[in-house]
This record gives C-alpha cells, sequence and structure tokens, in this order.
C-alpha cells in the first residue's frame, strides 16, 4: 500500500521534465561544472569552519566534541544538504516559490530561508570589512596592534592599552571606538564605514551579472580559503605544543563534553544549508 500525504494540486503545481525544458531553456547556466561545484563548496565552507568550530571543539572535550558532531553531520546534515539540492535541481525555482510549489503550507519556509540568508549576509559583510580593516592595517611596521601607544606627551603608555593588551586596545578602542554603555549609541567609526562600502561593493561586482559573473569569482573565492587554511596549517604545526594539541583533538575527553551548560553541538542553518558547528 503506497503511502501518500493529502496535497491536492500537487501535479499541477509541478511541472514535468518536458515542461521544465521549455521554461528554462533561456535562463543564465554554468558554464561548467566546476563553476557549479565550486560554488556549492564556497556556501558549504564559511567563517564557522575556521572560527567557531576550532573553538567550540576545544571549549568542550577536544575529540569528544567529534563524535556527535560526526553523528550528526551523517544523521542531518548531510541528508538535509542532499534534499535541498535535489529540490533546487528537480523544481528550479527560487527559495520563495520552490517550498510553495511542494505545499502552500510550506511557503512560510522560504520566507525564513530568505531572511536568514539577508541576516548572515549583513553580518558577515561587516565581518569582511573587519577583515579589511585589518588587511590595510597590517602594511604597518610595527603593527599598531603589537604594541601600546604612548600618550601625547610620548612619556608612558596609554593607561587603557597598559591595563588590557595592545590586541584588545586596537580592537576596542581604534577598530570599533565603543561606547562606555549600551545606552549610548556613539558616533560612525569612518574608517569602518569606508571598509563597509570597499566589502559591498566587492560583492557588488562579484553579483552584477548574475552567475555569469558569480562563475568566475568562485575560482577566488571558493580556493582562497582553503589556501589560507593550509597556510595556518603549516605554520600551526611549527609552533611548540603542536602535538599536544592535535592529541588533545583526537583524544575525547567525555568529561569536558558532558559537564554542565556544554554545548556539544550547535546546528546553524546558514542560506540553504546546515552547518554543524
Amino acid at each position: 500500500m503506497k503511502f501518500a500525504l493529502p496535497n491536492p494540486g500537487l501535479e499541477d503545481r509541478i511541472p514535468s521534465y518536458e515542461n521544465l525544458e521549455t521554461e528554462v531553456g533561456d535562463r543564465p547556466k554554468w558554464d561548467n561544472k566546476a563553476q557549479y561545484l565550486l560554488t556549492c563548496v564556497g556556501f558549504c565552507v564559511g567563517l564557522g569552519n575556521v572560527w567557531r568550530f576550532p573553538y567550540l571543539c576545544q571549549s568542550h572535550g577536544g575529540g569528544a566534541f567529534m563524535i556527535p558532531f560526526l553523528i550528526l553531520l551523517v544523521l542531518e546534515g548531510i541528508p538535509l544538504l542532499h534534499l535541498e539540492f535535489a529540490i533546487g535541481q528537480r523544481l528550479r525555482k527560487g527559495s520563495l516559490s520552490v517550498w510553495g510549489s511542494i505545499n502552500p503550507y510550506l511557503t512560510g519556509v522560504g520566507i525564513a530561508s530568505m531572511v536568514v540568508s539577508f541576516l548572515v549576509g549583513m553580518y558577515y559583510n561587516t565581518i569582511i570589512a573587519w577583515v579589511l580593516w585589518y588587511f590595510f592595517n597590517s602594511f604597518q611596521s610595527p603593527l599598531p596592534w603589537s604594541q601600546c601607544p604612548l600618550t601625547e606627551n610620548k612619556t608612558d603608555l596609554v593607561s587603557e592599552c597598559a591595563r588590557s593588551s595592545s590586541v584588545d586596545y586596537f580592537w576596542y578602542r581604534q577598530t570599533l571606538n565603543i561606547s562606555t554603555s549600551i545606552e549610548e549609541s556613539g558616533g560612525l567609526q569612518w574608517s569602518m564605514v569606508l571598509c563597509l562600502v570597499a566589502a559591498w561593493s566587492v560583492l557588488y561586482v562579484c553579483c552584477i551579472r548574475g552567475i555569469e559573473t558569480t562563475g568566475k569569482a568562485v575560482y577566488v573565492t571558493s580556493t582562497l580559503p582553503y589556501a589560507v587554511l593550509t597556510i595556518f596549517l603549516i605554520r600551526g604545526l611549527t609552533l611548540e605544543g603542536s602535538l599536544e594539541g592535535i592529541k588533545f583533538l583526537f583524544t575525547p575527553d567525555v568529561s569536558g563534553a558532558t559537564r554542565p551548560g556544554a554545548k556539544s553541538t550547535q546546528c546553524i542553518v546558514k542560506n540553504r544549508f546546515v552547518f554543524l558547528l
């Protein structure tokens, strides 16, 4: 006996393969499979893999964190990824209309995914602006965050920096210039505004002509993170105590992963994919 959920009008909402070929004949396409593959890789690998994952792994038992991570990756992450790939390839529609084609009651899923994508794009571009700010400042010698600045009379270090550290001072005071409390919004940091404009400009150039320009941009944006990760790996292996760090990563510490308040896994829905961070 075939089990089917009531979904009236499903055949009318989902076109046949013959109709699909007629409808999408004039739509832009990827130049080759490599561009499509690199775009998917670029979506799947983000800042969380480089930044947040090592922090969570270190905070919650090292190798013990990898156990639930790999289990949920196989049982949840990969199936959901394949599911959304299959839906997109079959229906060939955008996020807003693809779920409505399956069932009108699922239209909210498409709206929610677009809202999440918008919010993620907003905060990711803010982080990119910070990256550009640090990149521009890295051409100085010595680096501005390597030592505390002197007072106006050049007789002593700035007290705020001396009480904390040069790295924290550069971040909180010279980069963000945070206010004393949340009730005070403070003024605009024009250097950061320019960096943010530069970040959005780069994004606009990459998307100005759809997948025609995006397909070219992914050759750099999808491969550069792996080159940087390789550099970090080589650099990390040359540091003192690297072997102890590797042992910590692959040696499960169940007590660290099961202590009260520990978060062994966190599922973050980003764009159209599920990342286990």
